[in-house]
């Protein structure tokens, strides 16, 4: 009797420890930033400006940065400030991975010092490329954007000017092993083509600009959504700064016209995928 007592415990311990595996762990910074656990355990900052200020952990003067945990790849959809955020930063502690398009690695490294190691890499890839990272656990797929995208020059001058260039904008499809498949549309307007990402891709989490005024209005994120065929539809890149969206409420109501499945997440929230499924949410923090 008490083996099978300790054969039911021991099976319960392995079933836990399984699904506890299989958690996918999505974090929002406020803006665009987002990192991403995958169930093994690699850590993607997609876009971070964690010095944003809609971040928690960035008010009353605090260090987003000061608890930032291990990091593995950070991905840049394109050169503009609000989406490098603190890349650099970042990858100097931690050793992180650069993925982006060759041009704005080359001029991140030129001149902001990013460092070249982690930026020379076959982690650097174009729009319609695929790669595979994390010990094969994700599949990065870099999608197109309608944007523009330059890095901005700390050692313009006379002689420099003050952007350079940051090749083209691109989103980012991400599909991650006994995890949800993530679209990061990074900053776009709209465009026909999303629908064959939907097509390409089964997207079980649509992450979409909402602000407009650069990108896209929240009736045109809806409709991203839609293209996408995205089971879940969560905003970003709003209430940050003036001239773009302050809240989700209009992308929230167009998204119930088109009855897809919404979410807000709040600055400095964790969401939690088993599987393709999202299950639960927890605070700040």
């Amino acid at each position: 009797m008490k083996a099978f007592r300790f054969l039911l415990f021991m099976l319960a311990v392995c079933s836990a420890l399984l699904v506890s595996a299989q958690e996918t762990k999505i974090k929002w910074f406020g803006h665009a930033a987002f990192s991403i656990t995958t169930p093994k355990g690699k850590v993607l900052l997609i876009d971070p400006w964690l010095k944003n200020p809609s971040n928690p952990e960035a008010k009353d003067g605090k260090d987003p940065l000061a608890s930032l945990p291990k990091v593995d790849y950070i991905l840049i959809t394109h050169g503009h400030r609000d989406h490098v955020g603190d890349a650099v930063e970042i990858a100097k502690k931690t050793g992180a991975i650069l993925i982006c398009n060759p041009e704005l690695a080359g001029n991140l490294v030129k001149l902001e010092d990013f460092p070249s190691k982690q930026a020379d890499t076959d982690a650097i890839m174009g729009i319609g490329g695929e790669i595979k990272i994390a010990d094969g656990e994700v599949t990065v797929a870099m999608t197109p954007a309608i944007h523009s995208s330059s890095v901005f020059n700390p050692k313009a001058g006379p002689t420099e000017a003050e952007r350079a260039y940051g090749g083209n904008p691109a989103g980012f499809v991400l599909i991650i092993k006994d995890g949800p498949t993530i679209y990061h549309s990074g900053d776009t307007a709209y465009f026909k083509d999303m629908e064959t990402i939907g097509e390409e891709y089964q997207v079980d989490l649509a992450l979409l600009n909402i602000g407009g005024h650069f990108g896209m209005e929240p009736r045109m994120a809806a409709k991203a959504a839609q293209s996408v065929r995205a089971r879940l539809a969560i905003p970003q890149h709003y209430a940050t700064f003036p001239g773009i969206a302050e809240n989700a409420d209009a992308f929230a109501a167009e998204l119930k016209k088109l009855k897809i499945p919404f979410y807000e997440m709040k600055p400095g929230e964790t969401i939690i995928f088993r599987g393709r499924q999202m299950t639960q949410q927890r605070g700040r923090g």
